[in-house]
């Protein structure tokens, strides 16, 4: 291989959501001496830079070289993010090379010799515990608790899963995985996979404070608070290390509470003692620490709380998943397919998902064979296991992408830049006055403390501080209070329906049987009598998986609802009863006897069979396939029966043609349409030759075929009472809503229309996608849903319709799986107008998260925790309606289980941003008013006293910062968006008006100030007083000390009244309230620190206090100066006021929405969300310019995309037209 090929760089963990491109270092020695001289040079702070940047720091001490050799590894994330990790790599020595690799080990005493560079992979008692033929130096790295080891084969690291990483197929899994493995193989494998453990390590104080201590931020305070000591500004310095200590220590405190609570959840049960089978059948007691793939354990009888994920290849289990999955109903998971087409695929996690036992899950009962116990082969370990990724994405959580925070730090640039002007003129200016070098350095520094604001981040935080308390208060709960903001940006909502949009649970409406091809009437019961011995009855009695648990049924919500309707009652053999017999006693259900009595006099001699029917084998539910089945026998009978329930569409493709009604496809939509859910019943006779022994081995493809249809169960799903305000609300705030169920699609459809996502007078276009076959593409099917409202006439409805633009896509999980990935071009297009998504698996709600927020959707998604878990952690703002424990994966998590808590987290969310952007606008201000008193007290060699910047800093500019932030949110979600951007037009331009006008004002006095007739150069001697009135502070006058500082003088007490009402003008200006926060008069801790500071200011300007202008450094000016400085200030505030109100509320606020006066237009969305773009492009442009960055791309893609639709004549499609893979991306085939 060639240098430059060795050189190149990898890609790791290809095509997963942790991708990252890695590339191989090893030091160099120049080069750490050039860091070290410079480290010296510049008294560590070059250290820091390396240590903020990785990527400089390994390309400063480090030279490129291939990754078989590297020392050092610099990886980089190729998300949007793309960030820098640096990782050391480490050796360790092995007798193979894989671990899966069948050696020939022999276990030894002596020592083993490691590498060089870092052996630290295993305790010291499993190192050197082997003695191979020849020892193999492994190079590996770790990153986020994932180990990545060296492959010659294929010159990159790889990461090593589990037993899923030799393709295993299900009957191997039986042939070569059952009987274990032996102590000196599962040592071996330990080498590889570690300790089967998911540590959460608690980081000492003293780590979380030296990390906390080193952020960019705290070393500039630091900077600041050396400054400001040699300048003998000793209060304020430690004002600020106060602040500083306080904040710090709430941040340690806060996260070292978090890894406490995820230590502490983790650890619960992770380590507990469980049975190992050996390779000679012997079974030992043994850590579940010690476990590795391939290891098989015994589950025990009384259940346990799983330390790994394991196959179950013998027996049966009933597991609660609610840790991972949200759903607390009991899963039934059965042994894995040992026989059969099924059998021979290859095992993976996903599809076997009904096999698998979860770690972290709690299995609370297990069925077993008489002399065999259950049995589960160990698949995966530690972190590498569901719960183990769960709590890696929590530890290593994405860095948040929210625009706010990037433009706080453009705007952060800008202060920078002007605080580079201002050190320039101080330079400039003292040399030119002949200043010491000393005093020139310490002022031109003191500048740049002075325009970047340090109490910045806390007054950010307050906000969102109090806005997660308002949370808490009507019930959410936010483990992630960054996203708070995030929520008030979010303009489209998914939600998932059951459970959801509605009740949690189904009534049955009735039933349809069919016979002899036909249905039969509708029947309301189930559990009459004359009903008992049919087979329909007999398939909803027994095709479920429900179990006894204490003596209470227990298991799907479903399941439950239809056994309940046919009045059967529910047995379960007790351990001694399985213990008797050779075979597993089946699970036994029968009607009451009063019930077979009663239908055995009635009916005929021929039907006077047993009702008792027992379960002999399961099918468990699975959402891919869309059906259950069991296998049953009844006692007194010779043969066994099959049945089957499931979405009607996949039972009647499995059904003899001729027992499916003629009817059947009418009749369902009749049901779907009108909100039912159907589920269809099958059944079949099986061959009398089948045993007990040869069902258990059977695969479900050989039972689930050639079945007679039985009938339908209509079940109704009530839409919860808040639901079609909620939506309401939302619609009227611009906000889009749309529904993504595992439900039939008509029946989504119809929840849709009843909840309003979906208005009377809008038009669905359903898109059936079908996968390519040998001889024909994959094709789209364009159908037009009937509109249950509105007379069709020739066809025209839909066209009026679409003319409004009011249409809407209804797509099934199917149809997006096959458009995905044979039509990429119509992806966006579906889903910018697709409402609801039907028959959709769980990895496919988050991939339509991903797509929806790839076209610049900020998007919320609120679920019930059952399936939703993916969706919840990728979207933008995830709101479990669910307080389990799955709930950790979502950012919010409500007490209340409707979805009325959308619009109270946006509203909180809305008015956080907007205090932030208050905040934000209000900081900066005050670091620009006193920047520019700073520069104009340098003019006359001059500056602001000590106590004057303590009490601008604490007394004025801390409190009103904190106290803003108290607005509660509006009442109402309003129409019109908050702003997008920190730096968009109107807020940008808002900024500069004040900042105009604080700068014109405080140039107004200083230069009036000079023109006064008592004007001269203040001295301790000076008495401008008496030129008006009598002085009374004349004698403090003549006694003070010389001021070698030059802080006693008129400009300087003129421009600290001047500056002082400045602030709170501003902070009056920006406390906006309506329309996302209550109006600032109702925030009395606001209002009051504002009177309070008013009264103080006013009565010390106009009535001196010795005492207090001894302390502030204020001079006494002649009382007419007095009066005049507070007509400017009234002035002064009244054009802030005004500018604020008549160029930012109204003129360009107004000029932005015009859009939303078009009261119900389709398009209304667009035009206003296009004129928000506009907006905040200029505003990002001129800010963009200004520091000669290339804007990136640019945001709003849905819109964009909105606008091209609109002037696309072929888009949507005609009713039943048909639309090829192949086709030209606005080609649309011609009608049916």
């Amino acid at each position: 291989m060639s240098s430059r090929e060795d050189h190149q760089v990898k890609l790791i963990n290809q095509g997963l959501e942790d991708e990252m491109e890695v590339c191989g270092y090893r030091p160099c020695l120049w080069k750490m001496v050039l860091v070290g001289v410079g480290a010296v040079c510049s008294g560590g702070l070059l250290l820091l830079l390396l240590y903020w940047l990785p990527e400089w720091g390994v390309k400063g001490t480090c030279t490129r070289t291939s990754l078989r050799d590297a020392h050092t590894l610099l990886l980089r994330t190729t998300d949007e993010f793309r960030q820098w990790f640096r990782a050391r790599v480490h050796v360790m020595s092995s007798p193979g090379e894989k671990p899966f690799d069948d050696l020939d080990l022999h276990p030894k005493t002596l020592p083993n010799a490691d590498g060089d560079l870092n052996l630290r992979s295993q305790p010291e008692e499993h190192q050197g515990m082997f003695l191979p033929s020849h020892h193999v130096q492994i190079h590996y790295f770790i990153h986020h608790s994932t180990r990545y080891y060296w492959s010659d084969v294929k010159h990159n690291f790889e990461l090593y899963q589990g037993l899923e990483d030799v393709k295993v197929s299900c009957a191997c899994v039986h042939s070569d995985h059952s009987s274990g493995l032996s102590k000196t193989l599962q040592d071996y494998r330990r080498l590889f996979f570690g300790e089967n453990e998911i540590a959460v390590k608690v980081p000492s104080l003293f780590k979380l404070l030296i990390k906390e201590v080193l952020n960019p931020f705290y070393i500039f305070q630091l900077f600041s608070v050396v400054l400001w000591s040699i300048e003998n500004y000793y209060y304020y310095a430690t004002a600020i290390v106060f602040m500083s200590v306080i904040s710090i220590a709430t941040s340690l405190y806060t996260i070292k509470k978090q890894y406490v609570m995820l230590h502490d959840m983790v650890a619960t049960h992770s380590v507990v003692r469980v049975s190992v089978c050996r390779g000679n059948k012997d079974i030992d007691q043994a850590m579940s620490t010690d476990l590795v793939p391939g290891d098989v354990i015994v589950i025990p009888t009384n259940g346990m709380i799983m330390p790994c994920d394991a196959i179950i290849f013998q027996g049966t289990c009933v597991v609660n998943e609610s840790m991972l999955t949200g759903e607390s109903v009991p899963v039934t998971k059965t042994s894995l397919p040992s026989s059969g087409e099924e059998a021979a695929r290859t095992y993976n996690l996903e599809e076997h998902k009904r096999h698998t036992l979860f770690c972290g899950t709690h299995v609370i009962q297990t069925r077993f064979y008489a002399g065999d116990l259950v049995k589960a082969v160990v698949v995966r370990t530690g972190f590498s296991t569901e719960k183990g990724q769960l709590v890696r994405s929590i530890l290593y959580p994405k860095p948040t992408d929210f625009k706010l925070y990037r433009d706080a730090y453009l705007f952060l640039l800008c202060l920078v830049g002007v605080a580079g002007i201002g050190f320039i003129y101080t330079i400039v200016l003292s040399i030119m006055s002949k200043v010491p070098a000393k005093t020139i350095i310490i002022e031109s520094l003191d500048i740049i403390t002075i325009t970047v604001p340090p109490a910045l981040p806390a007054a950010m935080t307050a906000g969102i501080v109090y806005a997660q308390r308002r949370l808490k208060r009507v019930g959410i709960f936010c483990i992630s209070p960054q996203r708070i903001n995030m929520c008030g940006q979010l303009n489209l909502v998914c939600f998932d329906k059951t459970g959801t949009l509605t009740e949690d649970g189904l009534d049955l409406w009735g039933i349809q049987r069919a016979e002899r091809g036909s249905f039969c009437p509708p029947e309301s019961e189930a559990a009459e009598k004359s009903l008992v011995n049919t087979a329909f009855v007999s398939c909803m009695a027994t095709c479920h998986s429900l179990t006894k648990i204490e003596g209470e049924l227990s298991g799907d919500p479903l399941d439950l609802k239809m056994f309940a309707a046919t009045g059967w009652v529910l047995e379960e053999p007790t351990e001694e009863e399985t213990a008797i017999h050779n075979q597993l006693m089946p699970t036994v259900v029968q009607p009451p006897k009063h019930m077979v009595a009663e239908s055995n006099q009635n009916g005929p001699p021929a039907q006077n069979m047993s009702c008792e029917i027992g379960i002999v084998r399961q099918f468990p539910f699975s959402s891919a396939l869309q059906r259950m089945s069991v296998v049953v026998r009844r006692l007194g009978q010779k043969h066994m029966d099959a049945y089957l329930k499931g979405a009607p569409e996949v039972v009647a493709s499995l059904c003899k043609p001729h027992t499916v009604p003629q009817s059947f496809t009418e009749t369902l939509e009749s049901y779907t349409r009108q909100g039912f859910r159907v589920i269809a019943l099958a059944h079949r006779q099986l061959e009398s030759k089948l045993s007990w022994h040869k069902v258990q081995s059977l695969s479900r493809d050989l039972i689930e075929t050639n079945m007679e249809f039985l009938g339908l169960i209509i079940m109704q799903n009530k839409i919860k009472q808040e639901t079609a305000g909620v939506l309401c609300e939302l619609r009227q705030a611009n906000i889009r809503t749309l529904m993504v169920t595992g439900d039939n699609i008509l029946t989504a459809i119809s929840v849709a229309r009843d909840c309003g996502m979906v208005r009377p007078h809008e038009s669905v276009i359903t898109a059936d996608a079908v996968p390519p076959t040998d001889f024909h593409p994959a094709s789209v099917t364009w159908h037009y849903t009937d509109n249950p409202t509105r007379v069709v006439k020739d066809g025209q409805t839909a066209e009026i319709n679409l003319e409004e633009g009011t249409y809407h896509f209804a797509l099934s999980g199917r149809t997006f799986a096959v458009i995905t990935e044979h039509f990429p071009h119509l992806v966006q297009k579906l889903v910018l107008k697709g409402t609801v998504f039907a028959r959709m698996a769980p990895d496919q709600k988050t991939q339509l998260v991903e797509i929806l927020q790839g076209i610049d959707y900020i998007v919320g998604m609120c679920g019930d925790g059952a399936n939703d878990c993916g969706a919840l952690k990728r979207a933008h703002s995830g709101i479990s309606l669910s307080e389990l424990e799955a709930s950790v994966a979502s950012p919010f998590t409500s007490s209340t289980s409707n979805i009325s808590c959308v619009p109270n987290l946006i509203r909180e969310g809305r008015a956080a941003l907007i205090t932030s952007f208050c905040v934000f606008k209000f900081m900066a201000l005050y670091s620009i008013i006193q920047y520019i008193s700073v520069i104009l007290l340098y003019w006359i060699l001059s500056n602001l006293g000590d106590f004057q910047f303590l009490f601008i800093d604490i007394v004025i500019i801390l409190i009103i910062a904190f106290t803003m932030s108290l607005n509660p949110a509006w009442d109402e979600l309003v129409c019109r968006p908050p702003p997008s951007s920190l730096i968009s037009g109107p807020l940008l331009c808002s900024v500069l008006t004040q900042i105009l006008t604080c700068l014109v004002f405080q140039v107004l006095v200083f230069l009036l100030l000079q023109k006064q007739s008592w004007y001269e150069t203040w001295t301790p001697q000076s008495d401008a007083c008496n030129v008006s009135r009598s002085s009374f502070s004349h004698g403090l006058n003549a006694t003070s000390p010389v001021d070698h500082k030059n802080i006693r003088n008129y400009e300087n007490t003129t421009l600290f009244y001047v500056s002082s009402f400045q602030y709170l003008a501003v902070a009056i200006v920006f406390s906006k309230g309506k329309p996302f926060r209550q109006p600032s008069y109702k925030n009395w801790p606001f209002m009051l620190s504002c009177i309070g500071l008013y009264s103080f200011l006013l009565f010390i300007m106009l009535h001196p206090v010795p005492a207090i202008d001894s302390f502030l450094e204020i001079v006494c000016v002649p009382h007419d100066w007095r009066v005049t400085l507070v007509i400017i200030i009234i002035v002064n505030g009244a054009v802030s006021f005004l500018l604020e109100i008549l160029i930012l509320d109204i003129f360009l606020w107004r000029l932005d929405f015009r859009g939303y006066q078009r009261a119900n237009s389709p398009r209304e969305s667009s035009s206003a969300d296009t004129a928000q773009v506009a907006n905040d492009r200029w505003g990002s442009s001129f800010l963009s310019r200004l520091l000669c960055w290339r804007k990136a791309s640019s945001r709003g893609l849905f819109r964009q995309l909105d606008l091209e639709l609109q002037e696309d004549a072929d888009w949507p499609p005609k009713p039943s037209t048909v639309t090829y893979a192949g086709d030209p991306p606005s080609h649309v085939s011609a009608r049916l």
